[in-house]
């Protein structure tokens, strides 16, 4: 079912996933925790591969035993920060259903680029907050090694964004969720006339992430 369209605007650092999890469990926090870490990673990638701000606005971190970007860029850090906050309590729920990052051209406004991270959330567990499922954790952060390698790679498939671009961050969830402050009802920003490649995701077993990139040709 299609739920709200929420955006926002920036970036935040997170934690690690809860150290009282154990190897062959997995909880919904800690779940949570893996995943809002992952998008808040794939965001800084994101960014950095396609040159919406500029490199020397990033620095190089060891995070899933590679390497990655995060910003340097105070304002840009705060903003992504307060939308992962925010999917953080979306994901705990069990309410959300999908998080796209537009990219847009600064001056006509057109969208030209647009990664759609679908999630399947076990709904089973809802009414059980102390339940754990059984996950292998090794297994989990090869999954994400492999989308964060598939975003740096995606360079030598993708159109050069020739335009300076702007971000937005959109977040699907189900109709019954509230839009908190901050947030608005949006369009759903599509590219027209894309071409779309879909990406491996990954599945901790409560959350499953899904991303496909659509992107116009010059």
């Amino acid at each position: 079912s299609s739920g709200i369209n929420a955006e926002y605007g920036l970036l935040r650092e997170l934690g690690i996933m809860a150290a009282t999890q154990q190897e062959s469990t997995i909880s919904l926090k800690g779940s949570t925790q893996m995943v809002s870490e992952f998008f808040y990673y794939a965001v800084n990638s994101i960014l950095f591969q396609r040159g919406v701000y500029a490199s020397d606005s990033f620095d190089f971190k060891t995070k899933y035993n590679l390497k990655v970007m995060e910003t340097t860029d105070d304002r840009l850090k705060s903003y992504l920060e307060q939308c992962m906050e925010q999917l953080k309590g979306w994901l705990d729920n069990l309410t959300v259903q999908k998080l796209v990052l537009v990219m847009q051209d600064l001056e006509t406004r057109e969208n030209i680029e647009r990664w759609s991270f679908d999630i399947n959330c076990d709904k089973s567990i809802r009414n059980c907050p102390d339940f754990t499922k059984p996950a292998e954790l090794k297994s989990i952060q090869k999954g994400i090694q492999d989308v964060i390698r598939q975003i740096v790679s995606s360079v030598t498939f993708l159109p050069v964004l020739e335009s300076s671009c702007s971000f937005d961050i959109l977040v699907y969830t189900d109709h019954d969720v509230t839009i908190p402050v901050g947030w608005d009802e949006t369009t759903a920003k599509i590219v027209i006339g894309s071409e779309n490649v879909q990406l491996k995701g990954f599945s901790t077993s409560v959350h499953s992430v899904t991303p496909t990139i659509s992107y116009k040709m010059p």
